[in-house]
C-alpha cells in the first residue's frame, strides 16, 4: 500500500507531492555520494502550506508526504517513486514512531511561544537517522501571534536538511509573512461517493452506512467514519436535525439551546474521564506521590500539577466548542437540504433520512427565510469564535430560526 491511498480525490496534490519527493530524494543521494547538488529546476522546498476545508485530509497529505521523504525502498535506486508505505522509514512515519517525524497536534485553543520555540530548536538539529528532519505542524491557524513570529525565523532561515510541513483551513488563517515562504497546496472536498468506497474498502464498513454517512458529513472523511462506526454519533446527530421542528415556541428555543450545551459538555466530560484520569496518575507517578508516600506530592511540585490541571480543563473548553461546531455544522447542512427542496434543484440531498423533517420545512416557509436561517447559524459560530458565552449564542441563533 502506498503512502498515498489514504488520501481521497486528491490525484493533483498527490501528483505534486510525489513529484518533490523524487527530488527531495535525489537530493539527499547526492549530498550522501559527495556529489555537487544543483537546486534549480528541483520541486522540493522546505516549507509547505497545506489548506483545505475540514475533511479534505490536510494532515493526512502532510504524513504521508512526510513518510515519501523518509522512504528507504530499494526500488528507488530502480526509478521507483519515493513512499513504498512498506519500508521502515514510511511505516514508522505512518505510525507516529519515527525518530526525524514529529507532528505536532492540539487539543487546546492555540500554540503558544514556548511550545514553537521548542519545535523551532528541534528543526535546527540534524537528522538522527533518517533523510529528513520533518516538522508536522497540523493546526498551524492555531497558533498564537507571539508563536508566529517565532516560527517565522525557522521557516526564514531553515536548517538544510529540514522541512515544515504546515496545514490550516485557509491561507489566510496563516500570518502572511508564514505563508509567502511556503508552497501552498490546496485540497479540496472529496465526493461523497469517493469517501464512501474508502470506508467499504478500509474499514469494512457496509456499502449503504458508508454511503449515508458519507452524505450525511458532505465528504467530510474523518467525520464520516465516525457516524458509521459510532451509534452515539448517530443519535447526537439524529437529536439536532430535529431541532428546526421544536423552535415553533420561545420556550422550545431555549430549551433546545441548552439541550445543545449539555451535549456538547456531556462530550467534553467523556473525553476528560478517558484521558485526565491517566494524565493526572502518569504525572503523580512521575514525580513520585506513590502509594509509599500517602499520595503526597513531594514539595515543590504542586505547581507542576496545577499546569496539568488548567490544559485539561483548556482541553475542556476546545472539545466542548468542537462539539458545538459539529452541531451547528449538521444543522446548517439540514438547512442547505430545505432550500435545495424549495429550490427544486434536484442535488442530492445530505440529510435524505429525515425527509420527513425537511419536506416539512420546506413547505411551511420560503427560500428568503431559509437563508436567513443560515446566516443565523453563521453568526452563532462567529460568536463562539469571539468567546461569547456559548449558551447566549445558542440562544440568539434558536430564536433567530423561529423568527425565521
Amino acid at each position: 500500500m502506498a503512502v498515498w491511498d489514504d488520501l481521497v480525490g486528491q490525484d493533483r496534490v498527490i501528483e505534486q507531492l510525489s513529484a518533490a519527493a523524487r527530488d527531495a530524494d535525489a537530493l539527499v543521494t547526492a549530498q550522501e555520494a559527495g556529489r555537487p547538488v544543483s537546486p534549480a529546476g528541483s520541486r522540493m522546498t522546505h516549507a509547505w502550506l497545506f489548506t483545505g476545508p475540514p475533511g479534505s485530509g490536510r494532515a493526512t497529505a502532510a504524513r504521508a508526504f512526510a513518510a515519501a521523504l523518509q522512504c528507504l525502498s530499494p526500488d528507488r535506486a530502480l526509478s521507483g517513486a519515493p513512499g513504498c508505505g512498506f519500508c521502515d522509514g514510511c511505516h514508522t512515519t505512518l505510525v507516529g514512531t519515527h525518530a526525524d517525524v514529529e507532528v505536532v497536534r492540539t487539543d487546546l485553543l492555540s500554540i503558544g511561544v514556548k511550545e514553537t520555540r521548542d519545535l523551532v530548536r528541534r528543526a535546527q538539529l540534524s537528522p538522527a537517522g533518517g533523510r529528513w528532519q520533518v516538522i508536522v505542524l497540523e493546526d498551524a491557524d492555531r497558533l498564537t501571534e507571539g508563536a508566529g513570529n517565532v516560527l517565522l525565523k525557522a521557516v526564514e532561515e531553515p536548517a538544510p536538511r529540514t522541512v515544515w510541513l504546515l496545514c490550516a483551513p485557509s491561507l489566510e488563517d496563516v500570518l502572511p509573512t508564514i505563508r509567502s515562504r511556503c508552497r501552498s497546496l490546496n485540497l479540496r472536498t472529496p465526493s461523497a461517493r469517493a469517501v464512501a468506497d474508502v470506508l467499504v474498502r478500509r474499514d469494512g464498513i457496509a456499502p449503504e452506512l458508508a454511503a449515508q454517512s458519507a452524505r450525511a458529513t458532505q465528504g467530510h472523511i474523518g467525520r464520516a467514519r465516525r457516524l458509521a462506526t459510532d451509534e452515539r454519533a448517530r443519535a447526537r446527530r439524529s437529536a439536532v436535525l430535529q431541532l428546526p421542528l421544536r423552535v415553533g415556541e420561545l420556550g422550545g428555543c431555549l430549551k433546545a439551546a441548552q439541550e445543545l450545551i449539555d451535549a456538547a459538555a456531556e462530550d467534553a466530560k467523556q473525553v476528560a474521564e478517558e484521558i485526565d484520569a491517566k494524565e493526572t496518575e502518569e504525572l503523580r507517578a512521575a514525580l513520585g506521590a506513590t502509594a509509599g508516600t500517602g499520595g503526597r506530592l513531594p514539595r515543590g511540585t504542586a505547581g507542576v500539577m496545577k499546569e496539568l490541571q488548567d490544559r485539561q480543563k483548556r482541553r475542556a473548553t476546545r472539545t466542548q466548542r468542537d462539539s458545538l461546531d459539529l452541531a451547528l455544522t449538521d444543522l446548517t447542512g439540514f438547512y442547505r437540504d430545505v432550500l435545495a427542496l424549495q429550490l427544486g434543484s434536484g442535488v442530492e440531498l445530505a440529510n435524505a433520512d429525515a425527509h420527513e423533517a425537511l419536506d416539512r420545512i420546506a413547505r411551511g416557509s420560503r427560500p428568503e427565510t431559509t437563508l436567513r436561517r443560515i446566516e443565523a447559524i453563521g453568526a452563532c459560530r462567529r460568536a463562539l469564535d469571539r468567546n461569547v458565552a456559548p449558551l447566549l449564542a445558542v440562544e440568539a441563533m434558536t430564536v433567530a430560526l423561529r423568527a425565521g
